[in-house]
Formats: structure tokens, C-alpha cells, sequence
């Protein structure tokens, strides 16, 4: 036993008995009972007063026991349940140090083991919404996102997470029918959304709490969700720089310090920092890279349930007439109406009144009209009745698309328009679409930019649409051998064969597999590895069906024989069918339409189940990026509707450069008479006399020499043509 020290003994040197007793519990087992029953003297005392007892001596006491509450476990087994208990119903009669010093002591016993994560997120967590202290609330905050990011970090701590998601479901319930209580759901909506960010939740539960905020009555927590599904995976992308950049500032700061060891002198001590520092790096990048590992990077629109119902929710409460939409400012209006223009888009919705909706504010005058315009474009599909578009298209065309308004307005209505087109190309009129089109004339660059743009895109979709001369070639020639079908509405275009063979021929042409032979190896055919054994697993055999069951082995297999060699003949019948049927339909190799080249895999090549497998995961890959949001086709940029524009304030040598970056990969601008002098030898300027010939006869009629011609007498108009003739002799003509 070791020796007892006498300074520990003393009541007030709490600090050396938590030393001592952490080393031997079983020695200092008396001293911490005197302690132990001093506590609770002083927790009785403070529930009858809590101003009889001092704040910070009992503050020291929570903080012994809380340490040692490890090494005596069956003493203190009500001690935790006390502190939380102490905190739920004495919280605002407490000091603001022994309020944190408990706070304190309840972490520690939970990073002890002592006390679940449930049980103290279930006592922190109501205090967050109740207090009134904003310093104190800023620390509970900080706590529990620390608490659920730590739960998370190895494995996913499914049990405390739910418990959170129901508390903050509770919550946003609670507060949407008691306006009173608006600040505890803004906090609910705050801590989903910071758990989104730090990627710790990214589940279809977060999706939904954040869904409840944005229905919110309250209008600062219905902007808080409706934040969230605009801005949160951009948030998330831009934390994940931070942390790559903060993890490139802490290479260059190992980098420097191993320098540094090898020039300075070296000591044991820098060493020890070099290790230290190492240590604490590859720790976080394990983490890191174990972090990055657990989750996809799904975008919140896409985790949606019911996505309908959830826009036209949004619009009836928040943005109609009869929902008191005047709670919301222009600016936060905007933010709902492209929340619901995303959804309506992203999912293909059907939200009609939204259209109607937009004619009221589609005018130049409206303040921020770009951002309409671009909600107006992300809100219309391909499912939606284009009488329903036409409106929209209609208003534009008129208030923005004229002579007598700016070049920029003009611009900006035509590429409003291209941008509905491109998602709904039978919204428009043949007749509205030529008067469009007749802008590609225009002086102003973004204006014939806009209109050129218009035509390109019916082009492709419906050159019926267009004037004869704008239709192109290519548009002209595929309408005249019938390879443009007619554009109707709810009628998509049937790919004949197998959907998404394109994907394999295209993958087939990046191995360099074109040129095999219709033949494959056997090892492609082989759907199920071979077994010895003739036990196999069992087979459902239903009750009311009749089976054709031979008792001789040979007979069956004889059958299974005939019967394949019956279906191969009927599907080589069938290819060399199909292959007549499109050489007869072709009129030329010249005209045949792009889906040919893809169509002669199925028609020169037999797909093994190998081909069929890689098909498949092409399918689901081409599918998951677009999930993923690697093509953000729905979302429209407002900057971008006015066209290019010029940068103001700019000087000469700027506009140079500027003009130099899109020149970079084409050939010279200019002339090329210098070079064609530079080939034959001879290197000058042209005269005056030359110049003058290549002038308009307008700008040299006042000229002397060309008055004088009509003024000559006869005489020398014939010495002015035997000089010329005799000059032509002269070279030999």
C-alpha cells in the first residue's frame, strides 16, 4: 500500500485526492465517501435553497465525482441521473458557472461510458430550445453537434439518430400551431441542416424534417428549409474544400517543421513535435477518408417522398393569394418560387397554377425579372400541356422582344424563351417562332446570338416549325427523306431494340472491340458456375400447374435440345428479317439516321449474357450520375439570360486580352495579302494609284483626273490609246 499523504485529507484539497484516487481507488476509498456524503449534504441543501449553498464549492464537488465516478461505480451509480434531473428542473434558478460545470460533468461521464447518448441528448437538447441565455445556448449548440458527430464517426449510430430526427420532428410539429414558440423550430432547422453539411446525416429522414420547415407557418423557419433544399449541397461541397485546404495548410506545417529539424540544431524536443504532429495528421486523414467512404453525395431534391404534394403544398401556403403570402418579402418569394420551379422540374410535376402565376411579374419594370424569367424556364418539362406554356411565352414575346426596347431586354427574352423551348418545344406557334427567328439579323450581338441559338435548337427538334431558309442542310435533307417524325405531345419516341444498347456500342468502340467476330468464347455463355454434385437447392413447385416430367434422362435432354435449336433458328429467321427490312427501308447510306450505327451491333453480333451484364451496369451507371446531379440541366443561371455582356471600365489593353482568349486555338485574324507577298519574294506597300483603282467611282468623282476624261479633245484620246496599246504589246499579249 502506498503512502498516504496528509495533504490529501484536508477537505479542500480536492484536486491531489483526484490524483491519488484515480491511481488507487481501493486506498482513498474513505476519503472519497467523506466526499461523497458532502455532496449530498450540499445537493438536499440546494434543492430546498439553492441560495444556501455556494455555487462554486458545490461546482468543485459535481466536478470530483464526475471523474471519479469511474473507479466507484457501484457508490455513485445515481449520479448521473441526478446531474441530468438537476439540469432539467433547477436550470434557470442555476449559476451560469455551475450550469456549465454540469454540462461539463455530464459529457464526461457519457465519453466514460456512464450515461447513453439518448439519455443526453434527451436532457441538452430541451434546454437548448428553453433557455434564455444566448451564451448558454451557444454551448449546448456547440455540444450536441459535437455528441452527434462523434456518435458518427466510425460507424453510423442509427439508435441516437432517430432519437434526434424525432425530437426535432416533435419540435417543428409543436412550434408550427404556437407562434410563441418560433425560435426552438428555427433551431430544430438549423441543427438538420448543420448535420447535412458535416455530412454525419444524409438519410431520406433529414429530407423530411427539413420538408416539415419549409411548410412551416413561421416565416424565418420556412425560409430555413426552404434554404436548405437550394443551398445545402452546395454548402456541403464548399465545407469539403475547406477541409481539403485546411489539410493542405497542415502538410505545408509538417512540411516546414522537417525543414526546419534539418537545418536547425536538433533536439529532442523538436523531434518530439515533428511526431506529434505527424501523428495528428494521419489521423485526421483516416478519418477523413473513413468519413468519405460511408455516404453518397445524394442531392436533397432527389431524397424526396411525395415530391408533388410537397410543391403544391408550397405554393397554396406560401406564395397563392388565400395563403397570406404578404408575410414573405419579393426576395423571399423569389427563394420559394425556385424552390418550387426546381422541384416542379427536377421530378416532372404538374403544378399548373404556377404558370398563371408568373404573367403578373414577366414585365421589364418588375425589379430582379431575371430571376422570374429563370424560375418560368426550371418550372416547365415535357409533360406539361403546352396550352398551359403558351401564356408564358406569349407575355414575353410581348413585353420584352421589339425594336423599341434595349438590346440586353431583347436578348434576354429570346434566351428566356429558347430556355422553355428546349424543355417544352410545342408551347409555341410556327408563326411566333419565324417572328423570333427574323432577329438573327440583328445589330446587337446578344440579340442575333439569342435568335441563332432559337433556330439551332428547332433544327433539331421541329425545322418544320421554321421558314424554309432557316431550316439548314442538314434539316432540310432529313425532312425530305422522312427521318424527322412529327412532334406531338405525349408521345416520346420509341427506340426500337434494346434500350441503352447505345451505351454498350459506345463502350465496345472505346476498347477497340469493333472489329471481332460474331463468335465468342464459351466462357461468355456461362450464366452458372458447373457442379459436380447433384444436389442443388430446392425448387417451389406449384400445386395447380401440370409438369411435363420424362422419365428417361436422354428424352428430356433430347427435347431441351430441340426446343433451343428451334428457338436459335427462329431468332437467326428474325435478325435476317430485321436486317432486310432496314436495308429495303434505307434509301441511301448517305440519309440513314444515327440510331443505325447502333442498331447494327444487335444486328451483326449475338449478345452473350457477358454483353448483357456490362449492359446493365452501364445502365445503372449512366442513371446514377444522373441522380447524383453531375448534368444540372434543370437549373437555369439568370446572369446568363441577358447575354454576353460588356465589361465596363475596362481599357484598351484589357479588351485586347480578352479578345486574345478566344483566339487561341483558331488561325490568324486578318489579312492575308502580307503573307502571299511574304511567298513570292517581294516585300512593299501598295501605292496610292492602287489604292485609288480599288475605290467606289462615287468617292473619286470629284477628282480632277476624272473630271478631265469627259474634257479630253480627240487628240488625246488617241494618244492615250495607242500608249496603252503599244504597252500590251510589250507584254506580250
Amino acid at each position: 500500500m502506498p503512502k498516504r499523504k496528509h495533504a490529501a485529507l484536508l477537505p479542500t484539497n480536492i484536486a491531489l485526492l483526484q490524483n491519488l484516487v484515480r491511481r488507487d481507488p481501493a486506498s482513498y476509498k474513505e476519503e472519497f465517501l467523506a466526499q461523497w456524503q458532502h455532496y449530498q449534504a450540499q445537493l438536499a441543501i440546494f434543492l430546498i435553497d439553492p441560495s444556501g449553498v455556494s455555487g462554486e464549492q458545490f461546482s468543485d464537488q459535481v466536478a470530483f465525482i464526475a471523474q471519479v465516478a469511474i473507479c466507484y461505480p457501484k457508490e455513485t451509480a445515481g449520479f448521473a441521473e441526478e446531474l441530468c434531473s438537476l439540469l432539467t428542473s433547477k436550470h434557470e434558478a442555476l449559476e451560469s458557472e455551475l450550469r456549465n460545470k454540469l454540462v461539463q460533468s455530464v459529457m464526461l461521464l457519457r465519453n466514460r461510458g456512464v450515461i447513453a447518448d439518448e439519455r443526453v441528448v434527451q436532457v441538452l437538447f430541451p434546454l437548448l430550445l428553453a433557455t434564455a441565455s444566448k451564451t448558454f445556448r451557444k454551448k449546448l449548440y456547440a455540444t450536441l453537434v459535437q455528441l452527434v458527430r462523434g456518435a458518427n464517426r466510425k460507424t453510423r449510430a442509427q439508435k441516437l439518430n432517430k432519437t434526434v430526427q424525432t425530437l426535432l420532428f416533435n419540435v417543428l410539429a409543436e412550434t408550427n400551431s404556437r407562434d410563441d414558440r418560433s425560435a426552438s423550430g428555427i433551431w430544430a432547422a438549423t441543427f438538420a441542416r448543420e448535420m447535412w453539411r458535416r455530412g454525419v446525416w444524409d438519410d431520406a429522414r433529414t429530407v423530411e424534417i427539413m420538408k416539415q420547415a419549409a411548410l412551416h407557418e413561421h416565416a424565418k423557419i420556412a425560409l430555413s428549409g426552404v434554404a436548405f433544399f437550394l443551398d445545402a449541397d452546395k454548402e456541403r461541397s464548399e465545407a469539403k474544400d475547406s477541409d481539403d485546404s485546411e489539410s493542405e495548410d497542415e502538410h505545408e506545417v509538417v512540411a516546414g517543421m522537417k525543414h526546419r529539424m534539418g537545418i536547425n540544431k536538433k533536439t529532442s524536443k523538436r523531434a518530439r513535435k515533428v511526431d506529434e504532429a505527424l501523428k495528428l495528421l494521419r489521423r485526421r486523414e483516416r478519418h477523413k477518408a473513413n468519413n468519405g467512404a460511408q455516404h453518397l453525395n445524394f442531392s436533397a431534391l432527389h431524397l424526396l417522398h411525395d415530391p408533388q404534394s410537397f410543391a403544391e403544398r408550397l405554393f397554396a401556403n406560401h406564395l397563392s393569394r388565400n395563403a397570406g403570402a404578404s408575410k414573405f418579402s419579393l426576395e423571399q418569394r423569389l427563394r420559394v418560387l425556385n424552390l418550387v420551379s426546381r422541384l416542379i422540374g427536377t421530378h416532372k410535376l404538374t403544378v399548373l397554377g404556377i404558370y398563371t402565376y408568373f404573367l403578373k411579374f414577366l414585365t421589364p419594370r418588375q425589379s430582379s425579372v431575371t430571376q422570374f424569367m429563370a424560375a418560368a424556364a426550371q418550372a416547365t418539362h415535357d409533360l406539361v400541356p403546352p396550352d398551359a406554356v403558351a401564356p408564358v411565352i406569349r407575355k414575353i414575346a410581348d413585353e420584352f422582344v421589339s425594336d423599341g426596347v434595349a438590346p440586353e431586354v431583347a436578348a434576354a427574352g429570346i434566351n428566356t424563351i429558347r430556355e422553355i423551348l428546349a424543355r417544352n418545344s410545342l408551347a409555341i406557334e410556327a408563326p411566333l417562332l419565324q417572328d423570333l427567328a427574323a432577329y438573327r439579323g440583328s445589330k446587337s450581338k446578344p440579340v442575333m446570338m439569342a435568335a441563332r441559338s432559337l433556330i439551332g435548337l428547332y433544327r433539331e427538334v421541329a425545322p418544320e416549325m421554321l421558314a424554309r431558309k432557316d431550316r439548314g442542310k442538314i434539316a432540310s435533307m432529313a425532312m425530305a427523306a422522312g427521318d424527322k417524325p412529327e412532334l406531338k405531345f405525349g408521345v416520346e419516341n420509341v427506340v426500337s431494340g434494346i434500350p441503352g444498347l447505345e451505351l454498350l456500342e459506345q463502350w465496345r468502340r472505346e476498347q477497340g472491340l469493333d472489329g471481332e467476330a460474331a463468335t465468342e468464347d464459351a466462357a461468355e455463355w456461362d450464366v452458372q458456375p458447373e457442379s459436380d454434385s447433384d444436389d442443388g437447392e430446392w425448387i417451389n413447385v406449384e400445386s395447380d400447374k401440370e409438369y411435363n416430367v420424362s422419365d428417361d434422362e436422354a428424352d428430356a435432354a433430347d427435347e431441351d435440345e430441340d426446343e433451343a435449336d428451334a428457338a436459335a433458328d427462329a431468332a437467326d429467321a428474325a435478325d435476317d428479317a430485321a436486317a432486310d427490312d432496314a436495308a429495303d427501308a434505307a434509301p441511301a447510306p448517305a440519309k440513314r439516321p444515327k440510331t443505325d450505327a447502333f442498331a447494327s451491333l444487335a444486328a451483326t453480333k449475338i449478345l452473350t449474357p457477358a454483353d448483357f451484364a456490362k449492359l446493365e451496369e452501364l445502365r445503372t451507371k449512366a442513371n446514377l450520375d444522373k441522380i447524383l446531379g453531375s448534368r444540372n440541366e434543370e437549373f437555369v443561371n439568370p446572369d446568363t439570360l441577358t447575354g454576353p455582356k460588356k465589361i465596363s471600365g475596362q481599357d484598351k489593353e484589357g479588351r485586347l486580352a480578352a479578345a486574345a482568349e478566344g483566339r487561341e486555338d483558331r488561325d490568324k485574324f486578318g489579312s492575308r495579302k502580307k503573307e502571299h507577298k511574304e511567298q513570292g519574294g517581294v516585300m512593299h506597300s501598295s501605292t496610292n494609284k492602287d489604292k485609288a483603282r480599288k475605290k467606289n467611282f462615287i468617292m473619286m468623282i470629284h477628282k480632277k483626273d476624272v473630271q478631265g476624261k469627259s474634257k479630253r479633245s480627240l487628240r488625246d484620246k488617241q494618244k492615250v490609246l495607242r500608249a496603252h496599246i503599244e504597252k500590251q504589246k510589250k507584254k506580250g499579249h
